[in-house]
């Protein structure tokens, strides 16, 4: 075992290593695996005392606007404990050992942590089922792992934030299964189509409202994947929430049910932005290459070759 492994990590994670893969590999309803004291005490501890304020991070969303959520992608140049878990989750050792866990060899730590990083989520913020992107944006690799540690001392899957693994959330039948994301509670889950997951939102009663909801995401990747697992590149693909249970006909609705109501229609308005965002690009990237194929060397490599064409038809 390196220094590195056998002074952060705790040593019973290795030392169960082989019941850990057990657990992971059950499909439940896809890979994962939920480890308690992941962290040697002492250095859970260090993360949690080095973890950065609200405001030393980017709390933008997607639709570019500033939410309840801030996130640390650098976390090297945070602290010397974060600086102790980059150098961690890059060595070889660890590697090899979420290797062994999950049963995917030659797995790639990614240096820019993208979308990774730590991960603060204030009250009223939420998290729609998802299916996480499945490319690295810069080396295309195959992202194939989640690996997340909480750092909440306290938490009750009551005040909304636990985080639910999903069978499918488009299903009537969906199945959800949560995780309470309590202190030094590690989660590793297999990135695929399939891999639904998100929480509730987080409403936290008066005499805990100065809590926040914690933790460190690392993403993990390979140069290739399992020929059935393979789909086209692809950002996070979101399914707004079903509506909820308690709407039935007839019901009076309270103030508080508008507000709920509200709140899921801008969310589904800010889901179609993004897309026709995603498409506008797309359109406009295809009529510059359009554009490329008519103009210049290429346009006149093409017109030549029509022309050459046309005389062998006559």
């Amino acid at each position: 075992m390196s220094n590195d492994l056998a002074s952060l990590i705790n040593p019973d994670v290795v030392e169960r290593s082989d019941a850990i893969a057990k657990r992971f590999a059950r499909r439940d309803p896809f890979r994962h695996v939920v480890i308690e004291d992941f962290f040697s005490a002492d250095y859970a501890k260090r993360l949690l005392a080095e973890f950065p304020s609200f405001e030393c991070g980017n709390a933008r969303n997607e639709a570019g606007e500033i939410g309840n959520k801030s996130t640390v992608e650098r976390v090297r140049e945070l602290s010397p404990g974060y600086r102790d878990l980059d150098n961690l989750i890059k060595s070889s050792g660890f590697l090899e050992l979420i290797g062994e866990l999950t049963g995917i060899d030659n797995l790639l730590y990614d240096p820019f942590y993208f979308g990774g990083g730590t991960h603060e989520n204030r009250e009223g913020q939420d998290l729609d089922p998802h299916v996480d992107f499945n490319r690295h944006p810069v080396e295309n690799w195959h992202r194939r792992l989640n690996l997340i540690v909480y750092l909440n001392p306290e938490w009750q899957d009551s005040w909304g934030g636990s985080l639910e693994i999903h069978k499918d959330p488009r299903a009537d039948d969906n199945r959800i299964k949560l995780i309470t994301p309590l202190f030094n509670r590690c989660v590793i889950f297999e990135t695929t189509e399939t891999s639904w997951h998100g929480f509730s939102r987080i409403t936290l009663p008066d005499s805990h409202k100065n809590l926040s909801r914690r933790s460190i995401a690392l993403y993990f990747y390979t140069t290739d994947r399992p020929a059935d697992e393979i789909a086209d590149t692809h950002s996070t693909i979101y399914v707004d929430r079903a509506l909820p249970s308690h709407y039935v006909a007839g019901k009076t609705l309270s103030d508080a049910n508008v507000e709920e109501l509200k709140m899921m229609l801008k969310r589904r308005d800010q889901h179609n932005q993004r897309l026709y965002r995603d498409i506008t690009q797309l359109s406009s990237q295809l009529e510059q290459a359009q554009s490329a194929l008519y103009t210049g060397y290429l346009g006149r490599l093409r017109y030549l070759l029509k022309s050459i064409r046309a005389r062998l038809r006559r």
